[in-house]
Formats: C-alpha cells, sequence, structure tokens
C-alpha cells in the first residue's frame, strides 16, 4: 500500500512537472524586436477600411499557407500557439493583445511582414494576395488588438 502511495504521487508530480512545461505561455509583453522596417511607402499603407474581418479570421484561424496563424499566433493572438511554444525571445511569434508592442506596428508594416516574413525570427513569409493579407490585419487590428 505504501509503494502503490509513493508511485501515485510520483505519477501525480510527473505529469504536473511535463504539463506545464509544455503549457502554452503567453510571450513577453512589451515584446523587443529588431525586425526589419518595411520601406516607407509601404509602412504608410493602410488598406484595412477595404477589407473583410470575416474573411480575416477564416483566413488567420484555417486556411492561411503554409500554414494557419493560430498554430504560431494562438487563438487569440497571445503569441502562444502550438508552434510558437518551440521559438523564444526574440524570435517568439507577435503577441497581438500587447498593446505597448502594437501601437508601434503600423498596418503597412504588418502587412509587409505577413508578405515577406520576418527574418531573425520563426514568420515565415505567408503564400496569401494582397487582399488577403489586409483581411487578416482587419481582424487582428479590430478583434485580437
Amino acid at each position: 500500500m505504501k509503494k502503490q502511495l509513493v508511485l501515485f504521487i510520483a505519477a501525480i508530480f510527473t505529469f504536473t512537472m511535463v504539463s506545464s512545461a509544455y503549457a502554452a505561455k503567453k510571450p513577453e509583453c512589451p515584446q523587443p524586436r529588431k525586425t526589419k522596417s518595411a520601406p516607407a511607402s509601404i509602412a504608410k499603407k493602410d488598406n484595412t477600411a477595404k477589407a473583410n474581418k470575416a474573411n480575416g479570421k477564416k483566413i488567420f484561424h484555417k486556411t492561411a499557407k503554409p500554414m494557419a496563424c493560430k498554430m504560431c499566433h494562438g487563438d487569440k493572438g497571445e503569441g502562444n500557439g502550438k508552434l510558437g511554444a518551440a521559438f523564444k525571445s526574440p524570435k517568439a511569434p507577435r503577441n497581438f493583445t500587447c498593446a505597448s508592442t502594437m501601437k508601434k506596428v503600423s498596418p503597412g508594416q504588418m502587412y509587409w511582414i505577413i508578405k515577406n516574413g520576418s527574418k531573425g525570427t520563426g514568420m515565415a513569409k505567408m503564400k496569401l494576395k494582397d487582399k488577403e493579407i489586409w483581411d487578416v490585419i482587419k481582424y487582428i487590428r479590430e478583434d485580437l488588438m
């Protein structure tokens, strides 16, 4: 009986430690980043007024290529998606809920990063049409930030 109790406690302890090690944690806020700036003409762009937020949500959560945005950025845009957990700062996925960081990122800068990726981070170049990129940006800026 004593041996079973010790084994049970050891199993619970091990399970707790392993699950907490794999728990998706929100990246720090503010997020230090030295992402290359978009060219000035693009950084000033904002085509979100004509964008479709519902389509942006669908792309973010399901259909983006090479993979859905939520896989790294998480369901709520906190930068804690299943694949994003593999990256540590400063390569961690952007936490869109971090107001102090995101207020410095223009819609045009977001467009540039989604279209071209971000060297030195885990952000890959996405295979989306320009309109789809603006749809995603509108969704992020209106629902996740």
